[in-house]
Order: C-alpha cells, then structure tokens, then sequence
C-alpha cells in the first residue's frame, strides 16, 4: 500500500459492513466485523513492516529486519511522524555495522522525528557519539556520551558508553596530525 490512508478507508468499509449486519438482525456477526475493523486500525499508527523488523531484531536477524524495512518504498506516504522516527532508527541500526556514518544520518533523523521511549534515545544519541568521535570531534562526543548516559536510566548501555569513554581517552589528536593551516596561503605564491 503506497498510501497510509488506505488503511483507514478500509477500516471504515469494515465497520459499515458490521453495521449493515447489525441492522439485518445478525448482531453477534456485525459486532465482530466491527472488532475487527480494529486491524487496520491499528496498523495504520503502527506499520506492519516496522513491527515486523522489530520482531527480526529481536532475534537479532538484521538482514532479515533490514529486508522488512525496505518494503517501504515511501516513507512519507506510508508512515505517520512518529513511525518515521522509528523508521530511521531501525535504519541505522541495521546500517551500524557495515556503514557507522549513515547510520549517524539515520539516527539524528529518527531523534528529529521523536522516540518514544529514552532507551532508543539514548541507544541513538551513543551511535552519533561514536560516529562524532570517529571524525575527531572528542568534545562533541564527550557531550553526546553523557546525555546518551542520562537518557539510558535502565543502565542497559552501561558498558558500551564505559568503553566509549576509554576508547576516547586513548584517541588523541596529535599536532604531526593536524593539517597545517597555512599552507593554503603560501600555495597561492608558489608558481
């Protein structure tokens, strides 16, 4: 289905059948026509593709999750905000392995959209840590390392942001490094 609305015309369809039943003297049939109407209900704030990811990556199946994911041909038109952010979150958690820096995009997208819950906040907030450190900036890092440890109350990132941390002491940016800023200008003399 390309249209997210789609699914509400559907449930509307459904209730008025359960509706017609009800009035033809079939009750019992019309009540559950209409509970069931609660399906597309459902489906249309909580998108089957993404409740089948998550459940791909509980198994800690991420390519199986990653194929669910990319049954979404048009986010825009099939999802609503708040499945948006989801989406890009499970994006670039099946993207962090093989490409931490779109997994970055992925995830301060999703934390522009908005996450429900603080634990994906704060899982999505240490995997633009890690890609920030990886560029060499220690102090953004260090910023987003203790509000990832502020929003992960359950401390179920405990030991990833303790060995982000030791990972950033050993990261040291040495002045033999560094490009060095003048040699722009004297490029320009030398002919």
């Amino acid at each position: 289905m390309n249209n997210k609305y789609i699914k509400l015309i559907i449930a509307a369809l459904i209730i008025a059948a359960g509706i017609y039943f009800m009035f033809n003297r079939q009750i019992g049939l019309g009540i559950l026509i209409v509970i069931l109407s609660l399906i597309p209900i459902l489906l249309f704030f909580r998108n089957e593709y993404i409740l089948l990811a998550f459940w791909k990556l509980r198994k800690q199946n991420l390519s199986e999750a990653r194929k669910w994911l990319n049954k979404i041909t048009n986010p825009k038109s099939q999802l609503v905000r708040k499945q948006m952010g989801y989406y890009n979150y499970l994006m670039g958690i099946t993207e962090a392995q093989d490409n931490p820096s779109k997994a970055e995009s992925y995830m301060r997208t999703a934390l522009d959209y908005g996450l429900s819950f603080k634990h994906d906040r704060a899982l999505a907030t240490l995997t633009i840590a890690s890609g920030t450190m990886m560029r060499g900036n220690k102090n953004e890092a260090e910023r987003l390392l203790n509000e990832a440890k502020k929003l992960d109350t359950s401390n179920m990132l405990g030991d990833q942001i303790k060995m982000m941390k030791e990972q950033m002491k050993k990261v040291n940016v040495s002045r033999s490094n560094m490009i060095n800023p003048n040699m722009r200008s004297r490029s320009r003399y030398m002919k």
